[in-house]
């Protein structure tokens, strides 16, 4: 299918910053070279003790580096829908109602509000319990119905992240390939760059070699020097 991205307003799903980047920025960066809209509803951010270079991120921290990513790739607006360290990373102790209806007319950014043509979620086989529990309260949210009562997106679509594909019933192979260019796949790893209590040295899934890889490998499926693929929840043509 071919997309004319001039003509979208792209509305992406991140648990945490950094996973818009890490699933979309090739396409993000090719969507706005193209002139769509593209929004971002984050749904928590925290204080984070892990295995970063730093060992630890204040949700501070973590902010700058939203605002440094969002002016990188001239998002039209981004929200947090839960921060703060009563939900990062505890978004399983969050109701299902309570984190849909955030995410389909609660928010600045909900669905109902915002009316984007395209919605794009992280899958639920994620390793990760705020991802599971994210991608499952969006598809509550995009549930079928009649669509002169409730905004439909065109186009509903779940990225994948290389952290992810190690589980044993991971998502089987995208259905859809984004074709990206090397300055995309450069503007991923840039903005990646710009999340520095996030990226890594490789190997690490989230290092500079990982998402190039990751991108070459879904090119090769395609036919094409670079991609990132993508699972289709609807599409209407």
């Amino acid at each position: 299918m071919m997309i004319d991205w001039s003509r979208e307003r792209v509305l992406i799903f991140a648990p945490h910053p950094d996973d818009e980047t890490l699933g979309c920025g090739g396409l993000m960066s090719k969507a706005r070279q193209a002139g769509a809209e593209v929004y971002v509803q984050f749904i928590t951010v925290g204080d984070t003790a892990d295995v970063s270079p730093k060992g630890f991120s204040s949700a501070d921290e973590r902010h700058g580096e939203i605002k440094k990513v969002a002016d990188f790739f001239g998002w039209r607006d981004w929200h947090i829908a839960f921060p703060g360290d009563e939900y990062h990373l505890k978004l399983d102790r969050l109701p299902r109602f309570e984190l849909a209806n955030a995410i389909e007319r609660h928010s600045p950014l909900a669905i109902s509000e915002l009316e984007p043509s395209i919605v794009i979620a992280p899958h639920r086989t994620s390793y990760n319990q705020d991802h599971q529990v994210t991608a499952e309260a969006i598809h509550t949210a995009l549930r079928p119905s009649n669509t002169k009562q409730r905004h439909h997106p065109r186009l509903a679509l779940t990225y994948e992240e290389a952290a992810d594909q190690w589980r044993y019933d991971m998502a089987p192979s995208p259905q859809l390939l984004v074709e990206l260019n090397e300055n995309n796949i450069d503007d991923k790893i840039l903005a990646m760059r710009l999340y520095g209590t996030q990226i890594h040295e490789h190997p690490h899934t989230r290092s500079e070699q990982t998402l190039r890889s990751l991108a070459t490998l879904r090119g090769m499926q395609g036919g094409v020097a670079f991609a990132e693929g993508y699972h289709v929840m609807r599409c209407l043509a």
